[in-house]
């Protein structure tokens, strides 16, 4: 399993997959929240200006297997506070999930952003095979966001 950087200057792609996740796996639903998403001025040039930033980065990077794209993750690791690596999406290609895929991919994450700085994990969730999937990986619950979705933790 092989990670890749996505530079803010190639961030196109990852954002039509991107959308095309949060669609077809029906994380996002409203169509308000569809265009936010797709919103070039409300999400992705802040995403790509956060990308830029020398302190806490955000990164966009695929997950690679014998030179085929699987998946993708955005994350940042807050170096700045406690090392926490804060993952906003996670995700495996519909054609390459099952037989331990999602888990070969964060292993393959967790093992990159430790190297660069990460001492735990956190995240949002409340798709029900979704909470099941970071369960299986050792997160536990961690109360919730700003706007009332579960956060789950790792350490």
């Amino acid at each position: 399993m092989e990670i890749r950087e996505i530079p803010a200057e190639m961030a196109d792609e990852y954002f039509c997959e991107h959308i095309k996740y949060l669609k077809d796996d029906g994380i996002v639903t409203d169509p308000e929240d569809l265009e936010y998403f797709s919103s070039e001025e409300e999400y992705r040039s802040v995403i790509r200006e956060q990308m830029k930033r020398n302190e806490d980065r955000h990164h966009l990077v695929w997950f690679e297997e014998e030179g085929t794209r699987i998946g993708a993750a955005s994350y940042c690791i807050y170096k700045s506070e406690d090392g926490k690596c804060f993952i906003l999406d996670f995700w495996v290609f519909p054609q390459h999930r099952g037989n331990g895929t999602g888990h070969r991919c964060f292993e393959a994450l967790e093992r990159y952003t430790r190297s660069n700085g990460a001492r735990y994990y956190e995240l949002n969730s409340e798709k029900e095979d979704s909470v099941r999937f970071w369960r299986s990986l050792g997160f536990t619950e961690n109360g919730a966001d700003e706007y009332g979705m579960p956060l789950f933790i790792r350490r």
